[in-house]
């Protein structure tokens, strides 16, 4: 056998998103009519007017040694940008030494893991759940456990703090929420905090809060994504600017430790040693010069909000069930006849092509993204309402 039996089994089960996006090229590239692809949450709203402006201005700069290797950790005055942005947001006195930049926001979720974990150590991921936190634990020899949401998919505090013992390292969520766009509020991530604030000390370790973020600018109904920093200490952010400035190529995020994490110092050096070793090396020297002076600019959240508001208006109207989707450029409709691959295949031959909730351990619901032209929207709503009447018959 030429590769891994571990790898050959994680080939059997990846991803659904990926496939979908696979299949949509081969679809779009048949000849026989338009396609809509709802699949992968790659955004096609072009960065802001700002972007490219400093952009241009970066790569004509006359400044010397601007292709060297730099500090694992990245820039010193982008990651004080971050920093200041942070500490205007949260009002905690974030420093560049609480900031890494990364390749992305996975890229910062493995440096964050391989600094933490053992093997062995579990993680908590809540379900649904975005696949490649399960490769991404597997990584370092962790062991994953899913634990439930609510009905309505918020976080289930009661059900979480059952899951944790002795070998609990980690505790990953995903605010706002993909697939489900569901926000979850600070009253739930204040109630998180306490609980693992108590549950640290009656174990005798840190149980470490690790948010995935890189939603928390497109946002509708508040001007502010709650904080996990102002709810708990021992936290990390990790995200990217792949969707706030719409720059999913380039690869560019960070991770951001709490500076009320009682050993922040230790983790930010074990951090700053496995961004090293991992590969990663450093986020992009280009892209981490750009986005130092990009910390407050987002795209246009308006084009994202009507076709929310679109989405979310026809599809209940139909009679699709939905949570209600407050953030990120998703929703997460049931499934008609409940068996969502069974929906997707259906959907795929009539040139639709959405992700099966099992693909996020949700089965029974399906997932719109919705980061794409307002004609593959409008053009996809009848294909919907002939799926639901006609499951109803």
């Amino acid at each position: 056998m030429p590769i891994s039996r571990k790898i050959e089994g994680f080939l059997s089960k990846a991803s659904f998103i990926r496939k979908m996006f696979e299949e949509g090229n081969r679809l779009k590239n048949d000849g026989k009519g338009p396609v809509y692809d709802f699949s992968l949450g790659n955004p096609q709203l072009e960065p802001p007017s700002q972007f490219k402006e400093v952009l241009l201005k970066t790569v004509q700069s006359d400044e010397s040694c601007t292709h060297l290797y730099m500090e694992n950790i990245g820039y010193e005055e982008t990651r004080s940008a971050v920093a200041e942005s942070l500490e205007q947001e949260t009002g905690l006195p974030f420093t560049p030494g609480s900031v890494i930049m990364s390749v992305g926001a996975s890229g910062a979720i493995n440096t964050a893991l391989k600094a933490i974990i053992d093997p062995g150590d579990e993680v908590i991921i809540t379900v649904p759940y975005f696949v490649e936190y399960l490769f991404y634990i597997d990584n370092h020899g962790g062991v994953p456990v899913k634990v439930n949401t609510t009905p309505d998919f918020n976080l289930d505090v009661s059900v979480i703090e059952k899951h944790i013992n002795e070998r609990t390292k980690v505790v990953i969520i995903n605010n706002p929420n993909n697939p489900t766009g569901v926000i979850y509020p600070q009253s739930t991530l204040d109630d998180l905090g306490k609980m693992l604030k108590a549950k640290s000390s009656e174990i005798g370790h840190p149980v470490y809060l690790i948010d995935d973020a890189p939603y928390r600018k497109i946002i509708y109904d508040t001007d502010r994504c709650p904080s996990i920093f102002t709810a708990y200490e021992n936290s990390i952010m990790v995200t990217s600017h792949s969707k706030d400035l719409g720059l999913p190529g380039e690869r560019i995020g960070f991770a951001a430790i709490s500076p009320r994490t009682g050993d922040a110092a230790e983790l930010f050096g074990a951090m700053a040693f496995t961004v090293r070793t991992l590969g990663y090396v450093n986020a992009p020297a280009l892209m981490q010069r750009v986005v130092r002076h990009l910390q407050n600019t987002t795209i246009d959240i308006e084009w994202y909000r009507r076709k929310r508001d679109l989405l979310y208006r026809e599809l209940t109207g139909m009679g699709y069930e939905m949570p209600y989707p407050g953030g990120a450029f998703y929703v997460f409709p049931r499934a008609p006849g409940k068996d969502d691959v069974a929906f997707t295949r259906l959907m795929q031959e009539n040139r639709v092509l959405v992700v099966p909730g099992t693909g996020f351990g949700t089965p029974g619901y399906f997932r719109i993204a919705y980061c794409f032209d307002d004609s593959v929207v409008e053009g996809a709503l009848p294909i919907f309402r002939k799926a639901i009447e006609e499951s109803a018959k």
